[in-house]
């Protein structure tokens, strides 16, 4: 594992296991607007690219992974390298908005998110699917977004709620989640003042 940073809000992170290969460039002020995502999954890929697009950051993620096995071990372990270069991205956090949410659309498909910036990973994901449908080829196993979700806000220490409130549509339920979330992460890290946002002294 290695990581490095600079003054601005960005890091680069690099995992190996045997079962995956990842790295993971990110920076939360998206200055040039540059999303590249490659990891095998084209269902995957399309959902980073609406992270990093949404969110408003500089994304760039390159995995490699044994989906020859199944999608898991390489959405778990982005997951996991995505939410590490988050947190180091963010920083000490002083100034930022820190709470985001909302109700979030995508044509029938209606998700709830409320997120924290508060140094304390929890993850309530209440998404049920009415049929859980394969996405894209090799396949996204569309039950694996609450466990990226799970892994990311973990690794980043956030509190995460996501409710599906509406929805049919396998692709639109999974898709409006990764643009909800995406959208209050933007609002969370917006820097708005000059305090930290906690009365503890420490996020």
């Amino acid at each position: 594992m290695n990581a490095e940073t600079t003054n601005a809000r960005r890091a680069t992170r690099t995992r190996t296991t045997a079962e995956t290969d990842i790295t993971v460039e990110i920076d939360l002020d998206g200055p040039t607007h540059v999303v590249e995502v490659t990891t095998g999954l084209p269902f995957f890929d399309h959902m980073l690219d609406q992270l990093g697009r949404h969110g408003g950051f500089d994304l760039r993620v390159h995995a490699q992974g044994d989906i020859v096995v199944d999608g898991h071990h390489t959405i778990e372990d982005t997951g996991i390298l995505l939410g590490e270069a988050f947190a180091e991205a963010l920083g000490d956090k002083v100034g930022v908005r820190r709470f985001a949410s909302g109700l979030f659309p995508l044509d029938e498909a209606l998700i709830e998110v409320a997120l924290d910036l508060s140094g304390r990973p929890f993850v309530v994901y209440d998404v049920p699917f009415g049929e859980v449908l394969p996405l894209g080829d090799p396949p996204f196993n569309p039950e694996m977004a609450g466990h990226f979700w799970t892994s990311f806000a973990t690794a980043a220490g956030i509190t995460l709620h996501v409710h599906r409130r509406a929805g049919e549509n396998t692709h639109h339920i999974v898709e409006a989640t990764f643009k909800g979330v995406a959208r209050s992460l933007r609002d969370a890290v917006r820097v708005e003042g000059t305090d930290l946002p906690s009365t503890k002294g420490v996020l």
